[in-house]
């Protein structure tokens, strides 16, 4: 899928990086000390832990469907939300199936690129919780 918003693309740019297991163009989509969301809860950052962490997911074999992308842009910084699906297979065969809202804060480099900052695939986590696990506030 080929788009004009610089936002979508690099997103785009980055989930094709992940359906073919390249670990080095999906990096190249996040701003060095950037903080990814591996699992919710659970944030990471430092090239190290992404490797890691990356390299689980592709494990599954991913393959991501998104149902849209919005994107607000205030100067040099932009949030992109969109709701995603992943469906894949674990290295035992068995089917995986994942959906969330994805928001990430991506900035304006210099060069004009767009890079994120902060990725949160599982944003609608909270209100996803059941609501026994929910602490009354």
């Amino acid at each position: 899928m080929e788009t004009s918003d610089p936002i979508v693309s690099t997103i785009l740019t980055m989930t094709a990086a992940f359906q073919v297991g390249d670990i080095p163009a999906i990096l190249r989509a996040y701003e060095p000390g950037a903080v990814v969301i591996g699992e919710p809860g659970k944030p990471l950052t430092g090239e190290a832990a992404l490797r890691a962490m990356f390299a689980a997911f592709i494990a599954v074999k991913p393959k991501f469907t998104y149902a849209g992308h919005d994107v607000v842009i205030a100067d040099d910084l932009a949030l992109h939300l969109a709701p995603w699906q992943m469906d894949g297979v674990a290295p035992d065969g068995t089917k995986v199936k994942q959906k969330g809202l994805s928001v990430a804060v991506l900035r304006r480099q210099p060069d004009g690129r767009w890079l994120m900052v902060i990725d949160q695939p599982y944003g609608d986590a909270l209100l996803n919780q059941d609501a026994r696990d929910a602490p009354m506030r």
